[in-house]
């Protein structure tokens, strides 16, 4: 049988073809000084040409059994697609994850899995993927908290890209410290003389949701007016409450509530931030400059995720949170005088 017909070539195939020793080829295959010296050049040279002929592939797992380690940590990603354009949110952490990955020499493996009722399938029913690589990281919004449950009682070393509820035990993780900038942001606005203020947003349900309105609370207490997107209300309805309780600076969520918020109230007549402050809690860079709010770490979360599994650290389940950078912009204002 010609070798460029096989289906699969091995290194007993190798051997054969050869004419040496499946030993000679493990030798010349895992390239170690020690195990070379024991065979002849002439023979190296032979064992090489073939396997360049037949392209054979040696297995990464098997050879990552062998060697004790590859080097490669794999990146999976819960969002529909890999975060490969520039002004995709997730981008930078990618960006991060890369850098940090080429200043350890590690390799990156992208892991993507199947799709289930038009979703991703999930780490849980491909655990053979997991095995192509040492340790995983992990990015997207939603996590199913099955799969960390999964993740933990496997003893895979990982580590999640945001602060995860426990699944199982602790999950590793790197996030963004919501609640203190948050804190921050509610102290610059009372600096400018606000006094009633509104969130507006989910404020649970994603641990992110989550911090942000703990943030809130613990700033704030009960004293502000939730407004929730499950109610139905459009923003001008909004807009239209924010006016009869007195409200003069609003905490939006996320980029879409800011955006409707702003919009609504200029259709309402009202200036921003003459009429109503609005401040952001998206977290993402406004090119404008315009939007009071903040930045997330998101290069520096990347980097740290690398780090943490460098360093052994997601076996112990970790847990760093880093700081976020203010944006001062020009959204929040001084509170208007309703005297």
């Amino acid at each position: 049988m010609e070798p460029t017909r096989m289906a699969r070539i091995t290194q007993r195939d190798i051997a054969r073809i050869a004419g040496v020793s499946q030993t000679t080829v493990s030798f010349v295959l895992n390239d170690r000084d020690e195990q070379l010296a024991r065979v002849p050049e002439a023979t190296r040279a032979r064992v090489l040409k073939v396997i360049q002929e037949t392209g054979y592939v040696a297995d990464p797992i098997a050879r990552r059994l062998k060697q004790g380690g590859m080097g490669m940590i794999g990146v999976y990603t819960y969002e529909s697609l890999f975060p490969l354009d520039r002004e995709d949110f997730f981008h930078p952490f990618l960006a991060g994850i890369e850098e940090e990955a080429q200043n350890r020499d590690i390799d990156l493996l992208l892991l993507t899995s199947g799709r289930v009722g038009g979703r991703r399938g999930g780490l849980s029913g491909g655990a053979t993927r997991l095995r192509l690589a040492d340790s995983c990281i992990l990015l997207g919004q939603r996590m199913p908290r099955e799969e960390l449950e999964f993740l933990n009682a496997s003893g895979f070393p990982f580590v999640s890209i945001g602060r995860r509820d426990d699944a199982g035990g602790p999950v590793p993780h790197v996030a963004a410290d919501y609640a203190s900038v948050v804190g921050a942001l509610v102290e610059r606005a009372r600096a400018r003389g606000h006094t009633r203020f509104a969130y507006a947003g989910h404020g649970t349900g994603v641990e992110s949701y989550t911090d942000r309105m703990a943030g809130t609370r613990a700033a704030l207490g009960d004293g502000f007016l939730h407004l929730v997107p499950e109610d139905g209300a459009s923003a001008g309805a909004w807009i239209r409450r924010i006016r009869e309780e007195g409200v003069t600076v609003v905490l939006a969520e996320q980029e879409e509530q800011f955006a409707a918020l702003r919009a609504a109230a200029g259709e309402a007549g009202l200036e921003v931030p003459g009429d109503l402050s609005l401040v952001s809690l998206s977290g993402s860079a406004d090119p404008s400059g315009w939007q009071t709010g903040f930045e997330l770490p998101r290069r520096d979360m990347g980097r740290r995720a690398v780090q943490i599994l460098v360093d052994g650290a997601a076996e112990t389940a970790h847990q760093q949170l880093l700081g976020c950078d203010l944006v001062p912009g020009e959204s929040l204002g001084p509170a208007p005088d309703r005297g």
